[in-house]
C-alpha cells in the first residue's frame, strides 16, 4: 500500500518565528522571511560594529529597582564601564535597565538590543543607543558576537537559554573562552548542584566547569575576573576607534 505523506497547509498568522515554525511554505514566503533576517543582521551590524569591546549582561526584566538584584546588577554595569567595557543587554527594564543604568549614570556606554515583543516590551531609558529585533536567535547572535564576556544575574527561562547558549558556543570552540560569570550563588544554586552531576555522569568534564564558570556574590571578585580572563587575557587597550562610514550607511 503507497503512503501518501502528509502536507500542512500554512496558516495566516503574521511573519514571526510562528508562521516559519508552520511548515512548508511558498518559496515566495521563504524568500522574503530570508530576507527580513538578512536586514536584521545588516542593521545589527550598523549600529553596532563600532562600539568596541562589550560586557552582555542577562537578567529578569521582573525585578524592581528597590530589588538588590536590581542595585547589584546597576553597581556591576558602573563597575564594569570604569573597566572600559560597553555594557549591552537586551534593552528591555528590570536586570537590563538596572545594568545599561550603571554604565549610562559612570559616563560608560549603555547599548540594548530590544526585542519586539507581542506585549510591546519598550526599551529601558538608559541606553546611548539601541536596535529593536523581530526574531529571536537574530538578536541572541549580536548579544554574543560583541562581547568579551557575559555576566548572567538572576532570572528565568530566557536567562538560562543565554546562559547555556553561551557556554556551549565557549565549550564547542564556536568562540573563544571569554568569562562567564553566574551572580547570585543563592539563586543558582540548584544549577550548580546540576552541573557538578553533570560532571558526575561525563556528560561536561571537569574542566569545562572550572575553566568557563565563575559563581559569585561580590561585584568586586567578578571584576577582578573580567580584567585577568578579558581584559588582560586579550590584551585590551583603550585605543582610538574607526568612525563610521556614511557610504555603508554606518551610524555614530
Amino acid at each position: 500500500m503507497e503512503t501518501i505523506p502528509l502536507s500542512i497547509k500554512p496558516k495566516t498568522s503574521g511573519q514571526s518565528e510562528n508562521s516559519f515554525l508552520e511548515g512548508p511554505r511558498s518559496r515566495r514566503r521563504e524568500l522574503l522571511f530570508i530576507v527580513r533576517v538578512f536586514y536584521e543582521f545588516i542593521n545589527g551590524f550598523r549600529h553596532l560594529h563600532f562600539l568596541g569591546p562589550c560586557v552582555t549582561v542577562f537578567g529578569s526584566a521582573r525585578f524592581k529597582e528597590d530589588h538588590v538584584y536590581y542595585e547589584k546588577a546597576r553597581e556591576i554595569g558602573a563597575g564594569l564601564s570604569n573597566l572600559g567595557f560597553a555594557i549591552i543587554t537586551g534593552g528591555g527594564p528590570g536586570i537590563m535597565e538596572a545594568a545599561n543604568r550603571g554604565a549610562y549614570e559612570n559616563n560608560g556606554f549603555s547599548i540594548g538590543c530590544n526585542i519586539e515583543l507581542p506585549h510591546e516590551q519598550k526599551e529601558n531609558p538608559y541606553l546611548h543607543k539601541w536596535v529593536n529585533f523581530k526574531y529571536f536567535f537574530v538578536r541572541k547572535i549580536l548579544l554574543v558576537k560583541y562581547s568579551y564576556g557575559f555576566v548572567i544575574m538572576p532570572g528565568g527561562w530566557g536567562t538560562m537559554d543565554e546562559l547555556f547558549e553561551a557556554l556551549t558556543l565557549i565549550q564547542t570552540g564556536k568562540i573563544k573562552e571569554f568569562p562567564v560569570v553566574l551572580f547570585g550563588r543563592d539563586y543558582w544554586k540548584n544549577l550548580t548542584e546540576l552541573t557538578q552531576d553533570m560532571v558526575r555522569h561525563k556528560t561536561i568534564s571537569e574542566t569545562d566547569l572550572k575553566d568557563n564558570l565563575l559563581v559569585t556574590d561580590s561585584v568586586e571578585e567578578l571584576l577582578e575576573h573580567f580584567n585577568t580572563y578579558a581584559i588582560k587575557k586579550f590584551n585590551l587597550k583603550r585605543v582610538k576607534k574607526y568612525s563610521p562610514n556614511k557610504l555603508f550607511w554606518e551610524k555614530r
